[in-house]
């Protein structure tokens, strides 16, 4: 089973290597101990530290079109915002904190949330690329909407040939984070050995270790 950490330090690890996961703490470490700050590469001054923003920052955007002709009427709240994500957070290792916002809020279950850039992930999309069956069978019970990554994940062999077959250009498409179809086939194990051979059968990639996953 993947071992639980913060979301941070599984995002170093996947996306540049764990190298850069120990410098990047190793340096977060001496700016908040004032250890070290950092530097011009010409002058030698030091930079100011830009304040890590305390939020989500939606981009500037003004129309260059004419707007659509329906009007949403938004009669209904929106979910809340620190509630999705802390939702989808959970759901990439905590089963019982998933299973408990879950009763509490079932519309959360196909809540998704832009990490920055049009990062979108669901709960699903989080459960899955960290091959967390356990969640995933929990939110496939309460309504989530099973998609392409989620199926390779479990091992779902003919609906993969089939989303394949149907537009082979899939085996191209990246899931959160940009997580690939073979990555989930290799958190899925050994339920998805077969339809990461299958993939490999369609396009020969590096299957590089992945940390979080015990040996």
């Amino acid at each position: 089973m993947p071992a639980n950490f913060d979301r941070r330090t599984f995002g170093l690890l996947t996306a540049t290597g764990t190298a850069m996961a120990v410098s990047a703490s190793a340096t977060s470490y001496a700016f908040a101990q004032g250890d070290a700050k950092p530097k011009d590469e010409k002058t030698g001054d030091e930079k100011p530290v830009e304040a890590t923003p305390k939020g989500p920052v939606e981009a500037a955007f003004e129309r260059d079109y004419e707007a659509p002709g329906f009007k949403p009427s938004w009669r209904k709240e929106q979910l809340n915002r620190t509630l999705v994500q802390d939702f989808i957070i959970f759901a990439h290792s905590d089963l019982e904190m998933t299973r408990k916002l879950l009763e509490r809020e079932p519309a959360l279950v196909n809540a998704s949330i832009d990490w920055g850039g049009g990062d979108w992930e669901t709960a699903l999309g989080g459960a899955s690329h960290m091959g967390q069956r356990e969640i995933v069978d929990l939110l496939l019970a309460s309504g989530a909407r099973i998609d392409l990554f989620c199926a390779t994940m479990l091992g779902q062999l003919d609906a993969v040939k089939a989303f394949l077959t149907l537009q082979p250009k899939l085996i191209d498409a990246k899931g959160p984070h940009g997580f690939s179809l073979h990555f989930h086939a290799q958190v899925g194990g050994d339920a998805a050995k077969e339809t990461l051979d299958y993939l490999q059968s369609i396009k020969t990639v590096e299957l590089r270790p992945i940390p979080f996953l015990k040996k």
